[in-house]
């Protein structure tokens, strides 16, 4: 038994010193930051932002690569876990699963979330020209034609796809989906009046909704927004039982060593924290968060089911 125990207790000797052998020496190549989404996005600025502090602390380069749809996630599930693969993504992770059936992935067993960067807030932008001036009015218009109206969006699986999907459903109201590549795009197809409105973030395009090119109806929030001080919130504009927090966060293939997760979320949340990204980020109307491997993949998991669960039985398929 005394040999057994000393066996044992070198075993974890072996394997304690050989995690720490893989967090002291990581990384000693480039690291991919995959963005499921199109360059421009919310997804794609924090991304940037976050790969380029990593790649000042760690001397390696921290490449953001953009693969823009369900081929980006997949690629990342199916990735050699060994954290030279990373995934900076939107909570349309959580949904993937459910408007993909066929998906190769689970979003929740091949993944292993490691932190939350931030949460973006977002404001239901119209189109200037539609009739409808305020959240009522729109839901009014939408059930006095109802399939008349569409919105814009990213694509299935994004954050502002979500925030409309959940509008749609809330409200009761009968509503097309018309998705683009990116969100330059769905935000010039509200320009255009193309789409009839959009939820887009609030950090991005505040200037043409200043300059009258969308109009802002309200923002996604639980108190009006800084830099849209005048537009009111959903409870404000009277949707008050329309709730939906937007958050990013970065993930990495399941089976990526504990020893690397732990590195990347402990160096993630003391960026997230400098001076000067929470600076950057406040002008942007984003806001900076932190948590544990833990708590994030606790976010994940009922993120899945709470939303997995909305989106079951909605129809959310594209006009064609």
């Amino acid at each position: 038994m005394k040999t057994l125990r000393m066996t044992t207790l070198g075993l974890l000797g072996l394997a304690m010193a050989t995690t720490s052998a893989v967090a002291q020496t990581y990384p000693n190549q480039v690291v991919r930051m995959v963005v499921p989404f199109s360059a421009g996005s919310s997804t794609d600025i924090l991304a940037r932002l976050v790969s380029e502090k990593l790649s000042e602390r760690w001397g390696q380069q921290v490449v953001v690569e953009n693969r823009p749809g369900a081929a980006g996630t997949v690629s990342v599930g199916k990735s050699t876990a060994d954290g030279y693969t990373l995934m900076l993504t939107s909570n349309g992770h959580t949904v993937v699963g459910v408007l993909n059936k066929n998906l190769p992935v689970d979003p929740v067993k091949d993944f292993i979330g490691i932190t939350q960067v931030a949460t973006v807030p977002l404001v239901l932008i119209a189109y200037p020209e539609m009739p409808a001036k305020t959240v009522k009015e729109l839901i009014a218009l939408a059930k006095e034609k109802p399939g008349t109206l569409n919105f814009a969006s990213p694509g299935l699986g994004s954050t502002t796809f979500i925030a409309a999907a959940l509008f749609k459903q809330t409200a009761k109201i009968d509503i097309q989906h018309v998705p683009y590549k990116g969100a330059p795009e769905a935000v010039t197809s509200v320009i255009r009046g193309d789409s009839h409105f959009y939820f887009n973030p609030v950090n991005v395009g505040a200037d043409l909704m200043q300059a009258g090119k969308v109009r802002a109806l309200a923002v996604v929030s639980a108190k009006r927004n800084p830099t849209l001080p005048d537009v009111p919130t959903m409870a404000e504009a009277g949707l008050p039982e329309y709730s939906y927090d937007s958050w990013f966060g970065i993930m990495a293939p399941t089976g990526t060593p504990k020893a690397i997760v732990d590195k990347v979320n402990k160096d993630v949340n003391e960026i997230m924290k400098m001076p000067d990204i929470v600076a950057k980020l406040d002008k942007q109307g984003i806001v900076p968060v932190t948590n544990t491997v833990d708590q994030f993949n606790d976010i994940i998991k009922s993120d899945v089911t709470r939303l997995g669960a909305v989106f079951k039985d909605l129809d959310t398929a594209p006009k064609q």
